[in-house]
């Protein structure tokens, strides 16, 4: 569904990493989570409609940034990380070990989604939060992922350009 896919690995040019996205259905309806590769930092977002595949980056920026200011990050950290993403490309290479971690958060997404008659009625980014509120078994540290997370964004160099209001 997604416009332009290569099938070759992309280069990493972000300073936050890698993530990895996966489509599911829920409800007769597609929604897509996406998980950092290093801290396993989870984000749903339910309802995607086939026509706004074309502008999945877009609103996987908007859903992380939200998230991030959801967690009381300062918003000068939430700008740093919202242009260190930069351009946003697709490829259809995965890694097994994010494609579990990705496996075992729907499970706790199907835990959400019982308690309510329809996917679109939880609020996504409540639900990240609290997809975000697990330690994940990686090597032989144990960090929360949105500590890890926040952690990852603080850590990110340079400063953000002061936007100014347009009126």
């Amino acid at each position: 569904m997604l416009p332009a896919t290569s099938r070759e690995p992309q280069a990493e040019t972000s300073p936050l990493g890698s993530w990895h996205a996966h489509l599911y259905r829920i409800d007769r309806r597609h929604v897509v989570m996406f998980c950092h590769d290093e801290t396993r930092y989870t984000l749903y977002l339910p309802g995607v409609r086939k026509a706004e595949f074309g502008e999945l980056g877009h609103w996987f920026k908007e859903i992380f940034t939200a998230s991030l200011a959801y967690m009381d990050m300062p918003e000068s950290q939430v700008l740093r990380a919202e242009l260190a993403l930069g351009p946003v490309t697709f490829d259809t290479c995965t890694n097994r070990s994010v494609l579990a971690s990705l496996k075992r958060m729907r499970y706790r997404l199907d835990a959400h989604v019982l308690e309510v008659a329809d996917v679109m009625l939880l609020d996504p980014i409540s639900v990240n939060r609290g997809l975000c509120r697990y330690a994940p078994r990686r090597g032989k540290s144990i960090r929360v992922a949105d500590e890890a997370m926040r952690e990852c964004v603080a850590g990110l160099p340079g400063r953000v350009p002061v936007r100014m209001p347009t009126r």
